[in-house]
């Protein structure tokens, strides 16, 4: 079975640095895991005026307040299929913000499989979803930019319109001469500017993944796409 990542990327796969091929090419039928321990460098922040969304959005694992440098890092890469059948891979991102204070920015990505497209769910509840646009670089890097955003929060299913919704985009690459992931992730604002982001370097393990923790899964799981 390929990845989801294989399958949105098609013969484009083969063109990732062999590093990002193992790394995004682990699914269910491989029963591998992807975890990364590192430092990120920098987190940020944007203006005074994004505070308060940010530490609305850590109540839900999405996006969080604190800023600092050399902050330890983790992220889990997890492939399981969730309840509605669908291969599934998880992204926790955990962040050492301070002694004794961790952050996490969760997000759970499936793949559309009428449109071939992969759908980020963001935060604990699936809450907000978008379609990924991926590409590869000229390193053999993996390019992810996040289009439309959607809400689905109880019975409101909702595309968020332009100036409630930021644009995410990761850059994610294999640094040869340090042996190391390297990864920049920037959230901007069509209003307010650059909302939040971190870069740094990690490095990978793979372990088994046939029983996924559950702390690495959502508490809900989102159908509506």
């Amino acid at each position: 079975m390929t990845s989801i990542f294989a399958h949105a990327l098609g013969s484009d796969f083969d063109n990732l640095h062999p590093r990002l091929q193992e790394r995004f090419g682990v699914g269910v039928a491989d029963r591998r895991a992807c975890i990364g321990r590192g430092t990120m460098d920098r987190i940020w922040r944007g203006r005074a005026v994004v505070a308060p969304f940010l530490r609305l959005g850590a109540h839900r694992n999405l996006l969080f307040p604190e800023t600092g440098a050399d902050v330890p890092f983790t992220i889990e890469n997890y492939p399981y299929v969730d309840g509605h059948g669908r291969e599934t891979v998880t992204f926790v991102r955990t962040f050492e913000v301070a002694p004794g204070r961790r952050r996490r920015f969760d997000a759970t990505m499936v793949l559309d499989p009428e449109r071939q497209v992969v759908v980020d769910y963001l935060g604990t509840h699936q809450h907000v979803a978008a379609d990924l646009d991926l590409s590869v670089d000229e390193r053999g890097g993996l390019r992810i930019d996040s289009d439309v955003m959607r809400l689905h929060e109880g019975p409101v299913s909702v595309d968020l319109p332009p100036w409630v919704s930021g644009r995410a985009s990761v850059r994610e690459h294999w640094d040869d001469e340090a042996g190391c992931f390297r990864i920049r992730v920037e959230v901007h604002h069509g209003l307010v500017g650059p909302v939040f982001g971190y870069h740094g370097r990690f490095t990978a393990q793979y372990v088994d993944a046939t029983d996924v923790p559950a702390a690495v899964r959502p508490y809900r799981e989102e159908i509506r796409v």
